[in-house]
């Protein structure tokens, strides 16, 4: 069938690929959510957020359900956050959200990939300071008029506003989720995602030459299922 159907093949099943593991991340966020606060969404905020997240990633329902009710029945392993620092090649500093039912699975695992592709795991807090979570929501673009949308929220703790598409991009800080959250749910938005995401404060950096090898690194950190996000450090240099 020629070079463009397998290009396609590829293609398809890398983005199924992705989607599995994106299904897989919110399932262990909806897990988590159930044992901190319960199986009631309109009690439990955080596993509110989590299905919300789940509609906008097009998670069908009976994946939602099912992962609700495999973290209610007892036996189930309970997953753990840990968030582990270290450094790719070049001085460029990494910084692993995982959430893992193995923690010696998980830091061996990351510690081979730092190691095969040139950098080094850390200890606690070694890159952490270099680092500034905020607040990120993704909304769905009903034909806002953003000056308007802004002015809106800028109350409640907006920082930035930023148009993709079909989505608009709100960002505040760490402590102003909750008023920002609270917020777009007065003002009916159609939240698609929201979550915490750092933003590095510092930059290293690299020549354009470099950043193949930082990109093995996060690559090889994004196909492990332990691995939910994934922040650097750098910059490359014009």
């Amino acid at each position: 069938m020629g070079r463009a159907f397998e290009f396609r093949k590829e293609r398809k099943f890398k983005r199924w690929a992705a989607m599995a593991k994106t299904f897989t991340r919110i399932g262990r966020e909806i897990a988590m959510s159930i044992k901190s606060g319960g199986s009631n969404p309109e009690s439990n905020v955080r596993l509110r957020i989590a299905i919300q997240n789940a509609k906008g990633a097009n998670m069908p329902k009976i994946n939602v359900d099912n992962a609700i009710k495999k973290a209610t029945e007892k036996g189930n392993a309970a997953y753990e956050e840990i968030t582990y620092e270290g450094h790719a090649a070049f001085g460029v500093a990494i910084i692993v959200d995982c959430a893992t039912d193995n923690t010696n699975r998980t830091v061996a695992n990351l510690r081979t990939s730092f190691n095969k592709c040139g950098g080094e795991l850390g200890t606690h807090n070694s890159v952490k300071f270099l680092f500034e979570p905020k607040s990120v929501f993704k909304v769905k673009n009903n034909n806002y008029v953003l000056e308007d949308l802004e002015l809106a929220l800028i109350d409640f703790g907006l920082e930035e506003l930023e148009l993709d598409i079909n989505e608009i991009i709100l960002i505040s800080s760490f402590q102003n989720y909750g008023n920002m959250y609270n917020a777009l749910e007065q003002l009916s938005t159609e939240i698609i995602s929201s979550d915490i995401q750092r933003f590095a404060t510092t930059y290293k950096t690299i020549k354009a030459e470099q950043e193949e090898q930082i990109m093995k690194l996060i690559e090889r950190l994004d196909e492990d299922d332990d691995v939910v996000n994934i922040y650097h450090n750098y910059k490359i240099e014009h």
